[in-house]
């Protein structure tokens, strides 16, 4: 885990036209340098053991070994690289596989530039980070799965209005309907979920739903 230098990134996946536009982005990108590029599990294996990277972006589908064969020889030999899984799709259960072999979150490959960089940077400092795209129902297999994420929040004190609110985002209520519902200004639920996300240590609204269902304050 690199937090003063720059973050160093291994991404494997047997895609090149894939590879070749993820180098394109990083080479425009301060701070974060792509070292290398593996093709399959077994090439990203060789490369993490020769580059030693902060955080590794791979595919879950890869031949010769998948992501999540790679994913739990990487975190059992180098527990300090941070992994993140790269989806095509929606594939609830290899993700959930992903996460329990030891990834720190997961993206799907068609988002944007913005989030992969705060993904990279997230996971850099061993926190959780959860694709802004996940599904209700992903929400809830990964809050109820065995995957544990790296610091946990005790004691957030959430106050009755906050937890009106949460229990709201959490039933995929926009800003707009939530402060219709209670009779706030849009600016106001805007406050209120960034102190939310704040408690939570949750990036975005599937990270405030994966902590209420596993603090058990929402029952989907």
């Amino acid at each position: 885990m690199s937090i003063h230098n720059t973050i160093k990134i291994i991404l494997a996946d047997d895609h090149e036209i894939f590879r070749d536009g993820f180098t394109v982005m990083m080479k425009k990108q301060t701070g974060i340098e792509l070292v290398a590029e593996a093709r399959n599990g077994e090439q990203l294996l060789s490369l993490v053991a020769r580059h030693l990277p902060d955080v590794v972006l791979t595919d879950i589908k890869m031949p010769d070994m998948d992501g999540i064969e790679a994913t739990r020889i990487i975190t059992a030999e180098y527990p300090q690289v941070g992994i993140i899984a790269l989806s095509m799709f929606d594939d609830d259960n290899l993700i959930i596989d992903m996460l329990e072999a030891g990834a720190k979150g997961y993206l799907l490959k068609n988002a944007q530039k913005k989030e992969i960089i705060e993904a990279i940077k997230t996971v850099n400092r061993n926190e959780p980070y959860y694709c802004n795209n996940t599904s209700q129902k992903l929400a809830r297999l990964i809050a109820q799965s065995h995957f544990h994420e790296g610091k946990p929040v005790k004691n957030a004190g959430f106050t009755q209005r906050e937890l009106e609110i949460i229990q709201l985002i959490c039933n995929q209520n926009s800003n707009k309907e939530i402060s219709e519902e209670l009779h706030l200004s849009v600016r106001t639920i805007e406050g209120y979920r960034e102190q939310i996300l704040e408690k939570t240590n949750a990036k975005n609204t599937v990270g405030i739903v994966i902590y209420a269902i596993r603090h058990h304050i929402y029952k989907p």
